[in-house]
């Protein structure tokens, strides 16, 4: 799919207003800025997500690998990405701070600034907000990208919300893996076969794969059903595995723990 012009103007600032870009919630929420808008030299990531079963634009590996924890999370509620902030406070901080304001180097115009990963969490009886920027270690020393965390740093403090950096470093990379493992196994769509999986797991010893495999013959499934199955239930957490050591289908049954009766019922609602 081919990029938009990446130069901002007042005008084109504005029809993105109009078009409720950095708008709405959850499904409904329209980032400011989407992977056709950004010249990326890293790969961008574009995917239905867990929380919100809606299109993500991520513009790199990093904030991609930071979405899947958020999705997983069960306190995270909402996750929006490139979120635009209020561009006439963003333009009053970096005045006060005598930071010069992000502006296009064509058109002179002052850019609308964006926190990569915007987070609605649950934390007991409230609802909370998190802004989190996703940055490489390697980017951190860079004077501009300081002086651009200033203007981010103060704006979330003057909105009362708990603004931080995340780097590569403090995402677990086994963790990550697994979950990128899972990822596209969430939205299978078979219950009835889900169902039998379950029903038959309590039968199961010895290694996963060999039980998966025997159970597509079983029941007559294409091959490869059993192990797709599999990783949906772990990616719906009714069945759990410990996710900080690398998923193999070698691993014995017995390391795998079915869900509560509590926790599948909310499958099935």
């Amino acid at each position: 799919m081919p990029k938009r012009q990446t130069g901002w103007t007042e005008a084109k600032i504005s029809r993105y207003i109009k078009e409720g870009r950095g708008q709405g919630e959850l499904a409904f929420y329209n980032p400011w800025l989407t992977i056709q808008d950004v010249p990326s030299s890293g790969r961008v990531h574009h995917f239905i997500g867990w929380k919100t079963s809606r299109e993500h634009h991520l513009l790199s590996d990093l904030e991609f690998n930071y979405h899947c924890i958020c999705d997983w999370a069960e306190n995270v509620v909402d996750i929006r990405e490139q979120f635009p902030l209020d561009r006439e406070i963003t333009l009053q901080i970096a005045d006060e701070l005598g930071i010069n304001h992000p502006t296009d180097r064509k058109t002179n115009t002052p850019i609308v600034m964006t926190t990569d990963c915007f987070l609605t969490i649950r934390e007991g009886n409230l609802i909370v907000y998190k802004a989190r920027t996703l940055k490489f270690e390697k980017d951190l020393n860079d004077h501009r990208n300081i002086e651009k965390f200033e203007i981010e740093r103060y704006y979330w403090a003057q909105q009362g919300i708990d603004w931080a950096i995340v780097t590569e470093k403090e995402l677990p990379t086994i963790f990550v893996n697994n979950l990128k493992f899972l990822r596209d196994a969430y939205f299978i769509n078979d219950d009835e076969n889900l169902e039998l999986l379950m029903g038959e797991w309590h039968t199961f010893t010895g290694s996963i794969l060999a039980n998966l495999q025997a159970f597509d013959i079983k029941f007559n499934l294409e091959i490869g059903t059993g192990i797709s199955l599999f990783k949906h239930a772990l990616a719906k957490k009714l069945l759990k595995v410990n996710m900080h050591e690398k998923i193999t289908l070698n691993e014995d049954v017995s390391n795998v723990i079915v869900a509560t009766l509590t926790d599948s019922k909310k499958r099935w609602a």
